[in-house]
């Protein structure tokens, strides 16, 4: 992975410790709509650390391909893409 190791894990330990949260608001029977709050905050640090890895995905392991002539990494990452 060519990403910025520091900082996926960094945002990947907040998501952990947000999804802990969670599940303490679910065992405390705490309101939905703050819940939701929470797994929406979750959704948003992961598809942060998602658009991080794919940028250096595009970045490295794709030009890398282009220039050697393999497409093949082109529709990878796409259908990578299309899975959100």
């Amino acid at each position: 992975m060519k990403a910025d190791h520091k900082k996926v894990i960094r945002n990947l330990n907040i998501a952990k410790g947000q999804l802990d949260g969670i599940i303490k608001m679910i065992d405390e029977d705490r309101y939905c709509i703050d819940i939701n709050d929470q797994l929406n905050a979750t959704r948003a640090i992961l598809a942060k650390v998602s658009d991080e890895i794919m940028e250096a995905h595009f970045k490295n392991c794709v030009k890398e391909a282009i220039i050697s002539g393999d497409d093949s990494k082109i529709e990878e990452a796409f259908h990578s893409l299309k899975r959100r």
